[in-house]
C-alpha cells in the first residue's frame, strides 16, 4: 500500500506540470490559459451537456476528457494553427504519457494509456464527443479570452469542423460559437 501511494503521488507531482503549460489562448482577463484550465473547463461543459447524450457511458467520456492533454505536461501544448498532420505531436505526446504514467500501478497506467489512446484513435462514441467537445471547448475560450491584436478568429470558423459535426448535439453548440466567433470578428475589424 504504501509503495502504491508513493508511486501514485510521484504520478501526481509530476501531472502538476500541467498547470504550467501554456496555451495560444487568452482568459478573458487576457492572461494565457494553461492546459490544466482547458481540461478543467472541458470536463465542466461534458458534465453540463449529459443529459443531452443518452446512451454514452459519462464516466468513460470524463475519463477521456481529463487524459486527453495530459502527454502535453512534459513536451507542451502546440497551438492548433501550427500543427502539421506530420509533426510528430501524436507521437511525443504518447511517449511523454507513457514517461509520466510509469510510476503508476500497473492497472491505473493501464487505463490511463488506454483511455489515451481510445481519444486518439476517436473511433468510440465517447471518444468521438471527447474531441468534439475539445474542439468546443477551445473555440469558446476563443470567443471570450482577451486575445491580442491580430488573433486569427477567422481560423476558428473552419477549425475542427469535422469533429463538431459528429454529433447533433456538438453541431448545435457550435452554431452558437461561431456566432459568437463572426462577432468577435467584426469587432476586431471595427478596432481597425
Amino acid at each position: 500500500m504504501e509503495d502504491t501511494i508513493a508511486a501514485t503521488l510521484a504520478f501526481l507531482r509530476e501531472a502538476e506540470r500541467l498547470k504550467d503549460v501554456m496555451r495560444s489562448g487568452r482568459t478573458s482577463r487576457g492572461r494565457p490559459e494553461s492546459t490544466a484550465e482547458h481540461s478543467w473547463r472541458l470536463c465542466l461543459m461534458v458534465m453540463v451537456f449529459a443529459r443531452d447524450l443518452p446512451g454514452i457511458d459519462l464516466s468513460r467520456l470524463l475519463r477521456i476528457c481529463i487524459v486527453h492533454d495530459l502527454g502535453e505536461a512534459l513536451s507542451g501544448d502546440v497551438p492548433a494553427t501550427d500543427q502539421t498532420p506530420d509533426d510528430g505531436r501524436a507521437a511525443r505526446e504518447r511517449a511523454d504519457l507513457e514517461r509520466l504514467a510509469a510510476p503508476l500501478p500497473a492497472g491505473i497506467r493501464s487505463e490511463i494509456l488506454s483511455l489515451a489512446a481510445e481519444y486518439e484513435a476517436g473511433k468510440t462514441p465517447e471518444a468521438q464527443l471527447a474531441k468534439g467537445f475539445d474542439k468546443l471547448e477551445t473555440l469558446l475560450q476563443h470567443t471570450q479570452g482577451a486575445n491580442g491584436p491580430g488573433f486569427d478568429y477567422a481560423f476558428n470558423l473552419d477549425y475542427g469542423r469535422a469533429r463538431t459535426d459528429a454529433h447533433p448535439l456538438l453541431a448545435a453548440i457550435r452554431e452558437r460559437i461561431d456566432a459568437a466567433t463572426r462577432a468577435r470578428i467584426g469587432d476586431s475589424a471595427a478596432q481597425e
